[in-house]
């Protein structure tokens, strides 16, 4: 495999990912805009021109836009997150020009009919109420707010039934203008294709693009909520929900997605959770029968992150279960991992990796990820190596730094959730 990056002159960046023994292609179309450069009146407009780039341009309608991609056995897709909104597509290598053709026209042409957006704000209306009755979901978007309150990273990345009453055509127009630029626009495309059949392709379709600039966002604080004093006991956001279940989400403040402990930070969460074999599934529901599922993940920003712990479980089992993980947390605080242990984890996570990459559409979005949060494109080389290098005690020195009280959030989503007994079962 191959890559290249070309920037054109408007800011535009183009990256390809060469693979020609495959046969398919995977392109990307990323915008470094997301819910957290949006002021509040505005929350979830970046969620809602994504949905709006799907409704017609000049030259497609909504329904001409999926049949043109997906009569060739191909699929069309887009996402929004805190910090960037990415549309993509993937299909035989054959179809790259028109897969090209159809993402340049949605991301630069859409029309925004009225009707559309009419009819979209119902249908985002719908997804906001959805989230409300997953608790499952719900629970993650309230570790947000308790993480980051009164912070644009605190708010749901849909907006609130609220804000996006308030979005009109003039806003949506208006706002897309001044974000959708070359700056913050780049290409990423794996698969069976060269580099310059790539930028002969996309340098035609971009280049009335104006640069613009790059937008800015209010950074992080994790150590106090807006306007008080240090928070110096964990953040709780309960909600009742008349359900059978309680959810349940910790979230511990690390840092921005370029600090070099990084590697050991996501090695810290395959150990404690992001498997089968990891320490949290293996006490609370192998040994224990506490929860059908328990989980680990990171959360990479630019000056921001979390280590996040995800359970569901019958409500009479919260304390149980709250106690053994925190028990676990203070264990590998304080008593670093065995080399094995470490091993397996990291032998696990680049496995993952490696076979992830076997695929188009993920080189696609490694190519694109990589680019918004280093520059370049990271050689898979470099990451295993630097996850390699990272030891026992610096894993446990990493969870003795960030696993306190100061920086933990808490969401809990069930029947009659008391944040006292919470906060007392958590140790703290």
């Amino acid at each position: 495999m191959i890559s290249h990056v070309t920037r054109l002159p408007n800011g535009v960046r183009v990256a390809t990912v060469e693979m020609p023994h495959m046969k398919t292609v995977s392109v990307g179309v990323w915008v470094t805009v997301g819910s957290r450069h949006e002021p509040e009146k505005l929350s979830g407009i970046s969620h809602f021109l994504e949905h709006l780039m799907f409704k017609g341009t000049k030259r497609r309608s909504a329904r001409k836009i999926t049949e043109t991609v997906e009569g060739l056995g191909g699929y069309l897709n887009a996402f929004t997150t805190e910090d960037h909104t990415c549309y993509y597509a993937k299909a035989a290598a054959v179809h790259l020009p028109v897969l090209s053709d159809v993402l340049a026209d949605m991301v630069l042409h859409s029309q925004f009919p009225p009707a559309e957006i009419e009819r979209e704000r119902e249908v985002i209306r719908e997804e906001i109420l959805m989230v409300r009755d997953a608790p499952s979901q719900y629970v993650e978007e309230l570790l947000s707010e308790a993480l980051w309150p009164g912070h644009p990273l605190g708010r749901p990345l849909t907006g609130t039934l609220e804000s996006i009453s308030g979005l009109n055509r003039e806003r949506l127009f208006d706002y897309k203008a001044s974000h959708y630029t070359g700056s913050t626009t780049l290409v990423t495309v794996a698969g069976a294709a060269s580099h310059e059949q790539v930028l002969g392709l996309i340098a035609p379709a971009v280049e009335a693009l104006p640069k613009g600039c790059i937008p800015r966002f209010l950074k992080s604080n994790h150590a106090k909520p807006p306007g008080k004093t240090a928070v110096a006991r964990p953040w709780i956001k309960a909600v009742n929900d008349d359900s059978e279940q309680t959810h349940v989400a910790l979230g511990f403040h690390t840092f921005g997605r370029r600090d070099e402990r990084r590697f050991a930070l996501r090695l810290l969460s395959v150990i404690l959770g992001e498997n089968m074999s990891s320490r949290l599934f293996q006490r609370l529901r192998e040994r224990n029968g506490i929860c059908y599922s328990i989980q680990t993940s990171v959360v990479s920003l630019q000056d921001a992150g979390a280590l996040t712990v995800f359970a569901g479980l019958e409500t009479g089992k919260l304390e149980r279960a709250l106690r053994f993980t925190m028990a676990e947390l203070e264990r590998i605080a304080t008593t670093p991992p065995g080399k094995g242990e470490l091993r397996k984890a990291q032998d696990y996570l680049l496995g993952q990796t490696l076979m992830g990459l076997e695929s188009t559409s993920n080189q696609m979005t490694w190519a694109g990820e990589s680019l918004m949060s280093f520059g370049r494109i990271i050689d898979p080389a470099e990451a295993e190596k630097n996850f390699l290098a990272v030891t026992p005690e610096q894993v446990r020195a990493l969870a003795a730094e960030i696993l306190k009280p100061s920086r933990l959030g808490v969401a809990i989503c069930g029947p009659k959730p008391d944040a006292k007994k919470i906060q007392e079962w958590l140790g703290k």
